[in-house]
This record gives C-alpha cells, structure tokens and sequence, in this order.
C-alpha cells in the first residue's frame, strides 16, 4: 500500500472496530476534564477514574480547588504520581482561572498552554473532548502506532502530531485519536505485539521500533 492507502485503510478499519468511542477520563466538566488529563501523565487513565471521585468530593470548580490546601490535593492525588508537581499545577491554574477566567475553563489553546502544569498534549484534549475543536493529542499509543503504521518517521511527538493533521481530514481528527488510543490498548501493544494477527498491521506492514522515543512534550 502507499501511505494514501494505508490512511484510507486505518480510517475504515478503526471505525469498523470503533464506530462509537468514549472519552477515557471521567469528567462531567471542562474543569473536571482538564485536572483529570493533567493527573493522567505518566498514569493510567483508570487509576485517574479511581481517584478523581474523592478530589473532586473535595472540589469540583476552579473557586473551590483555589481554596484547597496544596498538601491536601498532594495527599489525595498521591496514587498518580508525581504528586508535588501536579498538586502545584492544579492549585496554581485553578486561581488562575478564579483570577482571570471568572473560573472557567478558556476554550483557546494558547491560553491553556499557559496554565501551569498545562501543555500541548493536554490544551489539545481539552479542546478537542471539552469543546469540540478539531486537534490531534498524540500520546504514547499514537505516537507509536502512526511510526508503526508508516505514517510518520518517529522522531518526535510534534512531528507526529504534525503528519496526523497532513494525513487525515479534520473532521475526523478528534474521533480519530480516540480510536486509535483504544486500538493501541487492544490489539498494538509496544511489546509482545503480534504484527501477522494485528488488523492494522497485518495488512500494512510494520515498521521497525525506532530508537528515539521521545515522548516528553506530550507528557505535558
């Protein structure tokens, strides 16, 4: 296949075995949504689930969360890792919003890209599951997948992120990053990955791993 085909291949295959995909954090706003993938850098989305019930027990808004003691969100959040990082970040952007926001969630990227603990990868799901706005989050699984793929050289998560928008419509970019976060999970592991029993890959060829896996900007 040439890489037009391979992309007409992955869209029809990740809605055939996709057609509906939820959002993996548990949210109910664009607050909860933005604290919830903060908290999931370098932490599974389900032990995000398990403890985003008990901080936002404690607040759920930006006028709450400002009032919240640091040590307190550190102790609750402590499963997540990264505690003292992110408990700062949410603090910080959370009185940021109260301050300049009037609380709420601004639904532009370079403001988002602003907050504290807040960067690329994390505005674009915001923007994308919170309001709608066509972007293209490339976290571990993407970033993997689209090398594996042929659809990018690997490099690094900017230029993947960059060949994703070239590559496929933008109408289906936000659907489509879901869909391919699930297809990682499911069927394309980074190890003990099958390639000849793959849907995707068995029929497109894989790509050799690639020695320089720099996630850290999406990690952001």
């Amino acid at each position: 296949m040439n890489k037009s085909e391979k992309v007409d291949f992955v869209v029809q295959k990740l809605e055939e075995i996709y057609p509906e995909v939820p959002v993996p954090l548990d949210h109910y706003s664009p607050y909860t949504l933005l604290v919830a993938v903060l908290l999931s850098a370098q932490c599974t989305d389900e032990r995000v689930n398990k403890i985003t019930p008990d901080l936002f027990a404690v607040a759920d808004n930006a006028f709450d969360m400002a009032q919240v003691p640091v040590e307190e969100i550190k102790r609750i959040i402590k499963p997540c890792g990264l505690g003292p990082m992110k408990s700062k970040g949410i603090s910080a952007l959370s009185k940021i919003l109260v301050n300049e926001y009037n609380g709420e969630v601004p639904d532009d990227m370079e403001a988002l890209e602003k907050l504290p603990a807040v960067g690329h990868k994390t505005a674009s799901v915001v923007m994308a599951q919170a309001f709608g706005v066509p972007s293209f989050p490339v976290d571990t699984h993407i970033h993997r997948l689209i090398y594996r793929w042929g659809l990018s050289n690997g490099k690094n998560v900017k230029q993947t992120e960059k060949d994703c928008k070239r590559l496929f419509d933008k109408e289906l970019w936000n659907k489509l990053h879901l869909q391919i976060i699930f297809f990682g999970r499911q069927y394309c592991p980074a190890r003990g990955h099958n390639p000849n029993v793959c849907p995707i890959c068995s029929k497109i060829g894989r790509a050799p791993m690639f020695k320089n896996f720099d996630l850290k900007p999406a990690n952001k």
